[in-house]
């Protein structure tokens, strides 16, 4: 592991973290269970039982995976480290989804989304928020252990916080990029938001320094992260390999006029197709972000509408699956099964919990 690890990242200051091998839970096949964008209302997290109760009651779940923001991009932030804390602002929101996150048997896996810090300075969030801070506060709060999930059963995970690259140490801040292997498989979250990756200016508490330094130092840590994975697998003969963020780096919406773009997911894409390709085995990136469950394999043809986005390589054993947002009828978790003594290792399907989550989950 020693080796696997260092061809990608390096420990930092114990190397003989590096040398324990944390093992899978399961040799071949495993489930777990993925949403995001939840929960988009009180609504929702006053019912947060019915998805709870949905997910627990599957004694085949072994992992939960949270895709990225809690709250909707018309929700207040949290105003953190802002005194006294801004008027429009929900102080205890974030502290409320942590205890849910907890009430889950399973390991709880959670990589933020832009709704919980990147859009936190927009009126639609009644500018209640500043991003860098909002962002501190995720971490703190989320990831104040580093190399540990949430949940009632928690599992020890690689975390960047650890890992890093002695030539990096500034990636050491990014505690939730965690790596974990099960069923001959290596799984890896990457902190990637929408709103084009942070690409927004930040409105009146707009500071570009600080953003592109920002939007620089968490793409480039991402991408090594994402490198260390696919190095991991190759290593360790991996049957597959699953990639979970925020962001729909291929959403239509934001090309449109008036839209948020997508050039600032450019360089991530390419490094992956460029790692999907080398590993030849299938890849599967989980995003949430457009709030519709939909499938694609957005980089199998260069000359498609996605493969022309980020004129990426061609990478036909990359799938990828959006999941369905939590104010879309029905509100859905994706039931996801990894096999990998079946040739096209990954398998799915929608379980609903809520009918109708805008108005009523009865």
């Amino acid at each position: 592991m020693a080796a696997v690890l260092a061809s990608g990242v390096s420990a930092g200051a114990d190397e003989r973290g590096l040398e324990r091998r944390l093992e899978p839970r399961h040799e071949h096949k495993t489930t777990i269970a993925v949403f995001g964008d939840w929960p988009y209302n009180l609504n929702l997290l006053n019912n947060a039982n019915l998805l709870l109760d949905s997910v627990n009651s599957d004694p085949e779940v072994s992992l939960v995976m949270h895709v990225g923001d809690i709250h909707s991009g018309s929700m207040p932030c949290t105003s953190a480290g802002t005194l006294p804390p801004i008027a429009a602002s929900n102080p205890g929101w974030n502290q409320q989804i942590f205890a849910a996150f907890q009430k889950f048997k399973s390991p709880v896996v959670y990589t933020p989304g832009d709704n919980e810090w990147t859009d936190c300075h927009k009126s639609k969030e009644s500018a209640s928020g500043k991003p860098l801070q909002e962002l501190a506060a995720v971490r703190s709060l989320f990831f104040a252990r580093p190399g540990w999930t949430l949940g009632l059963r928690d599992m020890e995970v690689y975390s960047q916080a650890k890992y890093f690259s002695p030539s990096y140490p500034a990636d050491a801040q990014f505690v939730e990029n965690v790596i974990w292997m099960d069923a001959r498989t290596v799984f890896v979250t990457v902190n990637m938001p929408g709103s084009d990756n942070d690409g927004l200016p930040w409105s009146s508490l707009e500071d570009k320094t600080a953003r592109e330094a920002e939007i620089a130092a968490r793409t480039d840590a991402d991408i090594r992260w994402l490198q260390a994975a696919f190095n991991l697998a190759e290593r360790e003969h991996a049957a597959a390999v699953v990639i979970g963020l925020q962001a729909d780096m291929w959403d239509p919406s934001a090309l449109a006029a008036g839209g948020d773009g997508l050039d600032r997911y450019t360089g991530f894409v390419r490094e992956l197709a460029n790692q999907a390709v080398r590993f030849r085995r299938p890849v599967l990136l989980i995003n949430g972000d457009s709030h519709l469950y939909g499938s694609d394999h957005p980089l199998a043809d260069p000359s498609s509408t996605t493969g022309k986005i980020h004129n990426a390589a061609a990478a036909a054993n990359l799938t990828r699956v959006t999941v369905q947002g939590s104010t879309n009828a029905p509100g859905e978790w994706l039931r996801l099964t990894i096999d990998a003594r079946t040739p096209s290792v990954f398998s799915w399907k929608n379980v609903a919990y809520c009918v109708d989550p805008l108005t009523s989950c009865k």
